[in-house]
């Protein structure tokens, strides 16, 4: 596995004392994390996923020892995994899955918010897909999925939680998550 946990702590050690972006930081470091362990492993395949997944959870593991934002960060960590997937070539959905289940993982490994974090991974899937010019709406739903579903192997109490959360969130594109969440399209 690749040594995101470290990156990440060394990274974020300065933004803790005040200086430096989050999101920002969490982004870079994920991509470069991500594209290093993809092209040491040769082709992308299947175990793509477990590796996308393995670096996001390490790196909400990360955040959470720094002390820093892990909203923020979730939003950086799956960016950077969906940025560094497209850069060596893979599936940037499979990857906005991935990122997405890895977040919500770490999240709850961790004692942290599941809603707010599934809240964060879907921007971190819309600002990763812009970034590289993939379609928003196509990625965010990906996200959608790979959160209920790390959500839902927590717990039915996380699943609904995490639900709730995706449809009261006025930043996320509602018609997208409302289709998702209930079936039904307008």
């Amino acid at each position: 596995m690749s040594n995101i946990a470290d990156d990440l702590t060394t990274a974020l050690s300065s933004i803790v004392a005040g200086v430096g972006d989050v999101f920002a930081t969490t982004r870079d470091v994920t991509k470069e994390n991500v594209v290093k362990t993809l092209r040491a492993g040769g082709q992308i395949t299947e175990t793509s996923v477990d590796t996308v997944s393995g670096v996001v959870t390490d790196g909400v593991k990360a955040i959470a020892k720094t002390g820093a934002s892990i909203e923020k960060g979730a939003t950086g960590l799956v960016s950077g995994a969906i940025e560094g997937v497209k850069e060596v070539g893979g599936d940037v959905g499979t990857a906005a899955v991935a990122a997405a289940s890895g977040t919500i993982k770490g999240v709850a490994e961790v004692g942290g918010d599941v809603e707010k974090a599934a809240v964060s991974v879907v921007e971190g899937a819309i600002k990763g897909a812009g970034a590289i010019g993939a379609d928003t709406g196509e990625v965010a739903k990906d996200a959608v999925m790979g959160t209920l579903k790390a959500a839902d192997q927590i717990g039915s109490e996380a699943g609904g939680l995490v639900r709730k959360a995706l449809l009261n969130a006025a930043a996320l594109p509602h018609d997208i998550i409302d289709a998702l969440l209930t079936g039904k399209t307008e």
